[in-house]
Formats: C-alpha cells, sequence, structure tokens
C-alpha cells in the first residue's frame, strides 16, 4: 500500500466524525435510558469469543458474516461477534442463572464480514434489548413496545411496522413431513418469493394437492390486515397455524390501541433468522425507504446449549440508521472562550471548573471560532460577557 493509500479504510467501514458522533451518543444514551425506565438491566460482552460459543444455535446466516481469528493464547478458533443477542442469551442462560423474567440490554460495535446489502455499513452499531422467561405473548407485546417507543422518541412518524411468524412455515413442515433437503430449499424459494421455482419444486414432491396449494399460497401472504383474514380461510384445518395467527392479528390490535398512527404490513412468509427464530418475527422501517431501522422476534430455547432452555424474545436497533433518520434536534452547549494563558490567574480555574459542572464548554484558546460568552474579570472574581467569539 502506497503512503497516499494508508488513510483509506476497507469497504463498508467507516469512521464518525464530529458533529456526528456527538448525534449518535446522544441517540445511543437516549435509547439506553429509556430501556432501563422499562426495567432492562445494561450488560456488556466482549468483542470476540470462541466461535462455538458465538454461534452456536445461529445458523449458517451469521456463521458468513462472523470473522474468524485463531487465538494465540489457546490456539481455538475465535469470532469477531456479527450480533450480540447470542452473547446475551448465553450471559442469561449461564452467567446469571435467575428465576423469572429476566430483562437485559446493550449497545456495542459488530462486524459483519459481509454487509446486509450493498448500502449497508460493515460495522453497524447494535443497540438492543432482550426478555427471557416470559412464555406468552405478552413478553412479544412488550418487546415490539419498546421498539416503537424507541423509534418515536426519536421523532419518526408514522412508525412502519412488518409483522411475520415463522412458526407458521415450520409447521407446515412438520405437518407435510418434508425431509430436512427439501424444507432447505422451500425455505430459500419462499424466502425470495420465488413463486414459479417453488412450482417447479412442489410438482416434484409427493404431497396431497391441498398442502401444495397452502404452500404455494404463503408467498403472497403478505399486506394489510385483509392478509390475517386470507389466512385464517387458508389454514382452517390446522389449528396450530389458526392460532398463531390470532396470536399475530392480537399484538397487531393492541399494538394500535397503544400507539394509534402506526402503519403495520403483515408478511407470513418473513423467513428472516429462520434458523433459531422459533415464533413471531418483526422488523421497523424507515418512513418511505426500504432501510430497515430494527429488527427481532421470538427465539426460544437458544441458550439450552448452555445448559438451561428459556423462553427469549428481543430486537435490536441499527444506531447508525437510527441517529441519520432521527428528528430530534441536538441541544448545543453554550461555549465559553477562555484566552490562552490565564486560566492560572487567581480564581480562575476554579470558575470554569463551574461552569464546567453548569454544563456549559470552556475552552482556552487564542484562536477565533464560534463561542457564545467570554470570561471577564468581575471586581474579585469573573463573569461571563458578551455574545459571539
Amino acid at each position: 500500500m502506497s503512503i497516499a493509500d494508508r488513510w483509506l479504510l476497507p469497504d463498508g467501514v467507516e469512521e464518525v466524525l464530529p458533529p456526528s458522533a456527538a448525534h449518535l451518543e446522544a441517540v445511543r444514551r437516549r435509547l439506553l435510558d429509556l430501556f432501563e425506565r422499562w426495567g432492562y438491566e445494561l450488560v456488556i460482552t466482549p468483542m470476540v469469543e470462541y466461535l462455538e460459543s458465538l454461534l452456536t444455535g445461529t445458523g449458517k446466516d451469521l456463521d458468513l458474516k462472523t470473522f474468524k481469528v485463531t487465538d494465540q493464547v489457546s490456539g481455538r478458533m475465535m469470532g469477531i461477534r456479527a450480533d450480540i443477542t447470542p452473547q446475551v442469551a448465553r450471559i442469561d442462560a449461564h452467567s446469571l442463572h435467575r428465576e423469572g423474567a429476566s430483562r437485559l440490554c446493550y449497545a456495542g460495535t459488530v462486524l459483519h464480514a459481509k454487509a446486509d446489502n450493498m448500502l449497508a455499513s460493515r460495522t453497524p452499531i447494535a443497540v438492543g434489548a432482550e426478555l427471557f422467561g416470559d412464555t406468552g405473548n405478552h413478553g412479544d407485546l412488550e418487546i415490539v413496545s419498546l421498539m416503537i417507543e424507541a423509534i418515536r422518541a426519536e421523532g419518526i412518524t408514522p412508525v412502519h411496522l412488518e409483522l411475520g411468524d415463522v412458526g407458521i412455515f415450520r409447521e407446515l413442515v412438520k405437518v407435510a413431513g418434508m425431509p430436512a433437503g427439501t424444507e432447505e430449499k422451500l425455505f430459500e424459494l419462499i424466502q425470495r418469493k420465488a413463486v414459479p421455482e417453488l412450482g417447479d419444486l412442489l410438482a416434484t414432491l409427493s404431497l396431497a394437492p391441498a398442502m401444495k396449494s397452502k404452500v404455494m399460497a404463503l408467498p403472497g401472504l403478505c399486506g394489510d390486515e385483509g392478509v390475517i383474514d386470507e389466512a385464517r380461510r387458508l389454514f382452517e384445518s390446522d389449528a396450530a397455524i389458526l392460532a398463531r395467527i390470532d396470536a399475530l392479528a392480537d399484538i397487531a390490535r393492541r399494538l394500535a390501541a397503544r400507539f394509534g398512527e402506526l402503519d403495520i404490513y403483515y408478511d407470513l412468509s418473513e423467513l428472516r433468522g429462520y434458523a433459531y427464530h422459533t415464533g413471531i418475527v418483526f422488523a421497523c422501517y424507515v418512513p418511505g425507504t426500504a432501510q430497515r431501522l430494527a429488527k427481532g422476534g421470538r427465539y426460544d430455547h437458544v441458550g439450552e446449549v448452555f445448559g438451561r432452555a428459556r423462553a427469549a424474545t428481543g430486537f435490536d436497533i441499527d444506531l447508525k440508521v437510527l441517529a441519520r433518520s432521527s428528528k430530534v434536534a441536538p441541544e448545543p452547549a453554550q461555549r465559553v472562550r477562555i484566552p490562552g494563558g490565564l486560566l492560572d490567574r487567581e480564581g480562575l480555574w476554579a470558575y470554569v471548573a463551574e461552569l464546567r459542572r453548569q454544563g456549559f464548554v470552556v475552552v482556552e484558546t487564542d484562536g477565533d471560532g464560534n463561542y457564545d460568552f467570554s470570561v471577564e474579570a468581575d471586581g474579585e472574581g469573573y463573569k461571563l460577557a458578551g455574545s459571539g467569539s
């Protein structure tokens, strides 16, 4: 690499400069403060872990996103975290080992070997909340409500919410008795909504015509609340699937009652995170764009590999995307200039320290700049004077 190129960063890896970094940090603090008021306790997870711990139960997608390195101490393979949720699940199952519900939250940079899309960062900052030990729909409702509240707190309205349930596809696969290889192919085609290819695959399978019709209809079950009625008619003979559809509709109804201005979109073929999600999945998007602000879902039993199976549901927010979309104007601190070399004057250091405790930004400089006040002697003390540089 030439000297001229040494400042270059890898594709998808970026630095955050002033004042954007201050804005990003302000949003992060507001999110964590909000989570704390909802009873979620902060945990800080390590940047690297042994690979088998980091990827256990999470599936191939996260494996492909994870940078692998060799630990020079133990010789074992380690991974740089690409997702913090599995780490928090390990903390709940093994490190804390609490009885009853446990609410945890986190914030930290993750590293992706491959970006989610061409515009996505490979070093997103994930801020999220996880609820463990709540097996009912109430836990899902709480988590989705907190996610919406976090986005609305940044002045983003209306919130565009997508709801689905991977359990619908899981139930279909179980009833049909499909082999694992076929299940993976069906999953990939339904996730891509590749209807012609899906039809070709189903034609090769010895399934009942009614079952083929249900699978073929799944990619089209997306849209407004009419999707729920359509799904109920389609799966009227499948009690387990009907129960999931009814639960999804109930959560949507209660969310609409809580938040009013909420744009809900259903996608019953959304299989994001299928390898470890077990039930409801959800996401929020930036109004007017396809950029995803937050995503989450239910992932029961992930903690089982750490010695304790626990019901779990949670979400994470892409802090960089949220900060760019935030409508909350920053509150600039008032800036005070102290001419260079004066801070050692009697009493001035203590006066400046008090100004900083009150929230003023005090800079010792002889240069020009944008300052609200300067400091002048006032009898035996000092005072703020004037406006401007």
